[in-house]
């Protein structure tokens, strides 16, 4: 019997926003979710006990940085990440194509795989779809992406096909490679920025559709009305019994457009990447304390949050710390940031299971500033 199943449990009337339980062996996840990142088998400056106070139910870390460092084997030595990191609920990892593919002066790609350099050191390293799959299933995530081409926002359409075509027979690669039952391997939707080449490969994944599949490529510096375009054209196609996840999303705007479109899970280094740079999300759109006009406003980060930042502490406070470039600084932002997402889940599926999904999205998309 499979460790994995996912279960819709309210649809939108509406919309193709849904509520669903997707069952791990680490727990099961209420979807739509908000996935906090742990690149480096930690999320920046926060503890595995202070996500969970956040109710955030998983986390993903990323497997080219880990596999870098300490190693995939050191992690397999430590009983893998979960133990590793001291997280007992689900763990999602990335393929690590799309830092692969970001080291474009550091990589000679081949249809067997892609020879890259170090961004720490230089070394040569070799990675194959089948070394892939051996390095997460060392890693020991219970969700665990293909190997994939990104292509970058601007290919040309040859070159996309290209990446396309590859991804497909890499797809074919891990699958064949990957027999460990307490991973769900979700294959990963590519095509660049045209609306056919999406449809084609959402169309060829189907039969290595077993527990999720992942849209990967979007969210790589096009303008907003592009990626939801593609979302459009992808969605009919959908497989239906299995989540939908949309690799690299993490704003309020996005999450909206995105669940309104079917997706159920969704990742971003943002909440605490703004945080060090002394950014917090608030309803009303980003809210920049390190700025001047904090400097003697003692109110919280927003009105009515419950988080701990929130509930203890200002905006004098904490712009204080960003500028003395004080961690504590940027630990409350992120707090507050990865709260501030949670809880927009929660008021998403609340307003789901009352089918009011669309006018929420709206009302909430008229006040915040983008």
């Amino acid at each position: 019997m499979s460790k994995f199943s996912f279960e819709t449990i309210k649809q939108d009337e509406k919309t193709g926003a849904r509520i669903g339980q997707f069952t791990t062996p680490h727990g099961v996840i209420e979807t739509p979710v908000f996935m906090p990142v742990g690149t480096q088998a930690t999320v920046k400056s926060l503890s595995p006990e202070e996500l969970k106070e956040n109710n955030s139910q998983i986390i993903l870390s990323n497997t080219y940085h880990l596999y870098l460092r300490p190693g995939h084997e050191i992690v397999k030595k430590a009983g893998g990440l979960h133990k590793f990191m001291n997280w007992d609920r689900p763990i999602l990892t990335d393929s690590g194509g799309f830092q692969v593919f970001s080291l474009s002066d550091l990589r000679k790609i081949s249809d067997d795989g892609v020879e890259f350099r170090s961004h720490l050191n230089g070394a040569k390293h070799y990675i194959t779809p089948e070394k892939d799959m051996e390095i997460q299933e060392a890693l020991g995530a219970d969700i665990i992406m293909a190997f994939d081409e990104c292509t970058t926002y601007g290919t040309d359409r040859k070159g996309a096909e290209r990446a396309l075509e590859r991804t497909m027979s890499w797809l074919d690669r891990c699958y064949k490679y990957h027999q460990n039952d307490d991973q769900a391997l979700f294959p990963i939707i590519q095509g660049n920025f045209y609306k056919d080449l999406r449809i084609e490969a959402t169309k060829r994944i189907l039969p290595y559709v077993k527990h999720g599949v992942a849209i990967g490529g979007l969210s790589v510096g096009e303008p907003k009305h592009m990626m939801y375009e593609m979302l459009d054209a992808m969605q009919p196609y959908y497989p239906v019994h299995v989540p939908r996840y949309l690799m690299g999303v993490g704003s309020p705007d996005c999450i909206l457009e995105g669940v309104e479109r079917g997706i159920d899970m969704f990742d971003c280094v943002l909440p605490t990447r703004i945080a060090r740079n002394g950014t917090a999300f608030t309803k009303t759109g980003k809210l920049v304390v390190r700025n001047g006009e904090y400097k003697e406003d003692f109110r919280p980060i927003e009105e009515g949050c419950t988080c701990y930042a929130c509930q203890n502490y200002t905006r004098a406070y904490i712009r204080h710390l960003i500028n003395a470039k004080e961690i504590f600084g940027a630990r409350l932002i992120s707090i507050h940031n990865i709260h501030f997402l949670t809880n927009l889940m929660e008021e998403i599926k609340q307003a789901i299971r009352e089918d009011r999904f669309k006018e929420f999205k709206e009302e909430y998309l008229k006040n915040y500033k983008i």
